[in-house]
């Protein structure tokens, strides 16, 4: 009889740890699923050469223009706030923390003739007719070219 019940009480004590053990295991497992981060997403204005894990890496296909400008901090300069904006333009600031293309023409498969740095300050000049793409100079230099709206932000 005691044999019987040693038995019984070490099959629910097993039954009841091996329970345990899997509850644990499946809490970690999906622990662990959350802990990954999500894939990066692509928007339209992404080109698909410059698309890696390394934001510092270039087209290795695109030779650089050399007006073109990829300076890691944003060009300040006092003398170019004062400088008369075209009619209608504005200032503006780079919002997307990558920093983006300057296209040659409002379109996503347009070449490629330079680059805008994370807040970088530059002047928007006009906008395409749907308002999706910006067309926009460089401030403190005469490079100019087209952006994907929406990353931009109005500086007063």
């Amino acid at each position: 009889m005691v044999s019987g019940l040693l038995k019984f009480i070490l099959g629910f004590l097993l039954a009841i740890a091996v329970l345990v053990g899997s509850g644990v295991a499946v809490a970690l497992y999906f622990m662990n699923r959350t802990a990954i981060p999500p894939t990066k997403p692509t928007y339209a204005n992404d080109s698909p050469a410059l698309q890696t894990s390394n934001p510092q890496k270039t087209d290795l296909n695109t030779t650089p223009t050399p007006n073109a400008i990829m300076s890691p901090t944003p060009s300040a300069t006092p003398t170019e706030s004062s400088e008369a904006l075209p009619p209608g333009a504005y200032q503006g600031r780079v919002t997307w923390s990558e920093g983006l293309s300057l296209r040659a023409e409002p379109k996503q498969d347009a070449e490629r003739v330079g680059s805008v740095a994370f807040k970088q300050n530059i002047i928007v000049l006009e906008e395409n007719q749907d308002k999706s793409w910006l067309k926009i100079r460089i401030e403190g230099s005469k490079q100019e070219g087209w952006v994907k709206a929406g990353n931009i932000e109005r500086v007063n």
